[in-house]
């Protein structure tokens, strides 16, 4: 179950265990989080607020680009371009704070 607190450009996620979520990339109706940069390059910054690691990836078209482990009270920056979907995991069940924002060019 996806508990969504807040409907601004922080989110908070809670993730039961083995819970695989797309945070991001694939559309209206499809996301867990709203990345208002979704058609530009953007920075999403995962942190874990859970007491279990999560991990986060990004894929492109099937292909995996990054991957990292997220541990608890860690955060992460991720940096997201067009076309790029945002993944979180966890195997214990967390929870995650994610916020968007631009990268300073």
């Amino acid at each position: 179950m996806i508990s969504l607190l807040g409907y601004s450009q922080k989110e908070v996620l809670e993730f039961t265990p083995s819970q695989s979520m797309c945070i991001t990339g694939k559309g209206l109706g499809q996301d867990a989080a709203i990345n208002p940069y979704t058609n530009e390059k953007s920075i999403a910054v995962i942190k874990n607020i859970g007491a279990n690691s999560l991990e986060a990836w990004v894929q492109k078209e099937g292909e995996i680009i990054f991957l990292k482990e997220i541990n608890d009270k860690e955060t992460e920056e991720v940096i997201l371009e067009v076309g790029y979907e945002q993944y979180i995991d966890t195997e214990l069940g967390s929870k995650a704070k994610v916020k968007f924002k631009k990268p300073k060019d």
